[in-house]
């Protein structure tokens, strides 16, 4: 079947785009084969392949000066009674960095220790630039390494100190978390393609998703 957005296609280019439209809207696989008539495993397919894209176009950046917020997060399972702050079991820490009027870039880490957390730093801030973050002790030096670095201490109940703070990046946490919760859980196998689309809607979200990868999947077909 001719289809220009889809390699080896078996739905047509209209039910394609009805299908990319529901994903641009966020709806779930399960609605989106309830309300377009295609099997689930279709759509589970196409979802991926969409997710798939999507990682791929969140390519490398080059460092930028400006200023920035960093933080981290953890997603997965409760955490377990007894075991508190950065690292509690079962959950995946994720780093983040947010240049403010500008777009988040979040990387999965193995630990939230300085040695995971600075060179991801160096790599998209450019010395001079003006960084906030909270009072997480893997930011000590941030100073040394070429950067204004400025902190708001929660553990102190201090969140907004004029310009001093890191509201902007705790709102893509809050955003993606609300967003990921719709999925009732997922494995570590796709959690990497979900966290990338998250970023994507995020950095995105004044401008048309699904004419952005309509035109991706025309000049690149899936």
């Amino acid at each position: 079947m001719k289809n220009r957005y889809l390699c080896k296609a078996r739905i047509s280019e209209s039910k394609f785009r009805e299908i990319l439209m529901f994903f641009s809207e966020d709806e779930t696989a399960t609605k989106v084969s309830k309300y377009s008539r295609i099997n689930r495993n279709t759509v589970n397919r196409l979802y991926y392949l969409f997710r798939l894209r999507i990682a791929q176009m969140s390519v490398a950046q080059v460092p930028v000066l400006g200023e920035f917020e960093v933080d981290e997060s953890y997603f997965g399972a409760r955490r377990v009674r007894g075991k508190r702050g950065r690292g509690a079991a079962g959950k995946t820490p994720v780093f983040g960095i947010l240049k403010r009027d500008g777009k988040i870039y979040v990387n999965i880490v193995k630990n939230c220790k300085k040695e995971q957390l600075l060179p991801i730093i160096e790599g998209k801030v450019l010395e001079g630039s003006t960084i906030y973050s909270d009072g997480w002790k893997s930011y000590d030096g941030l100073i040394l390494n070429g950067y204004d670095h400025y902190r708001v201490y929660h553990s102190k109940n201090e969140f907004s100190r004029g310009k001093t703070h890191i509201n902007g990046i705790e709102s893509f946490w809050s955003y993606t978390k609300r967003r990921l919760s719709k999925f009732n859980g997922l494995s570590d196998k796709v959690f990497h393609l979900h966290l990338m689309e998250s970023e994507f809607r995020w950095n995105l979200r004044n401008e048309n998703i699904y004419d952005i990868l309509l035109s991706d999947f025309r000049k690149n077909p899936l």
